[in-house]
């Protein structure tokens, strides 16, 4: 075969393997652009009762020496867990979580200080209960404590309790069977409307549980709230068919 022949050759050969792949090329294109598929979401929600409370309450006591002071604080401890006692709280239901102890005099406006409240004394007390209703209740009667004598923390008086559902896991399987089932739901209407199919899972996210107020209330705490609503959504995508 002469030179000219084989590069005829050569070039025949070149051409039918681009043809070949501009056809498979196309072919795989065809495949891709009818591929088809729904992305759905499917929620499922419950209505729920908070099963654990935590209620800081903060009191100061001041005197013109750090002994004044802190007698005065022991004074106002007493009254806050005999009023604890009282509500039905047990010992081991609070305990002391701080004590903060300031010389005002040791400060920039010591000049200003007068002598009576020199040392101011802070401290903390934590309520931790699962009878979320009296600790709600037992907060709303905080006025007997003010009427004893006990002086709060301004940053701490109007805080109140905080309450929290931490029985997700008991529910988790259950809502996200449910979730998933509206997603399918949904995806078998679309698909009815469309002429379709629906076939199996392409992709799956179960989002996040989110806990949140049983009402939304503008500008206010929603942990403060006992009844909660929790919340799956489920974000599927599944194959269709003719």
């Amino acid at each position: 075969m002469s030179a000219f022949s084989r590069v005829i050759a050569g070039g025949l050969i070149g051409l039918g393997v681009a043809c070949g792949g501009f056809l498979a090329g196309e072919s795989l294109v065809k495949s891709r652009l009818g591929f088809r598929t729904v992305t759905v979401k499917g929620l499922s929600e419950r209505e729920v009762k908070a099963d654990l409370g935590f209620w800081p309450i903060r009191f100061v006591a001041t005197g013109p020496t750090l002994e004044a002071a802190r007698s005065s604080l022991e004074t106002s401890e007493n009254s806050v867990k005999s009023f604890l006692k009282g509500r039905g709280f047990a010992d081991t239901d609070y305990n002391v979580q701080n004590i903060q102890v300031e010389d005002r005099m040791a400060g920039y406006n010591a000049q200003q200080t007068p002598e009576t409240t020199r040392f101011v004394l802070t401290e903390d007390i934590l309520v931790k209960s699962s009878d979320v209703q009296k600790l709600a209740d037992s907060s709303r009667a905080i006025g007997d404590l003010l009427r004893s004598g006990v002086v709060f923390s301004s940053d701490s008086y109007n805080a109140g309790p905080s309450f929290i559902f931490t029985k997700i896991a008991d529910l988790k399987g259950e809502m996200l069977t449910e979730a998933t089932k509206r997603a399918r739901e949904a995806a078998e209407k679309f698909a009815q409307e469309s002429g379709a199919r629906v076939g199996d899972i392409q992709s799956a996210n179960q989002g996040i549980i989110e806990v949140s107020p049983a009402v939304e209330i503008p500008n206010d705490r929603p942990e403060k709230q006992i009844d909660k609503k929790v919340r799956v959504v489920t974000t599927i995508t599944y194959f269709l068919g003719n």
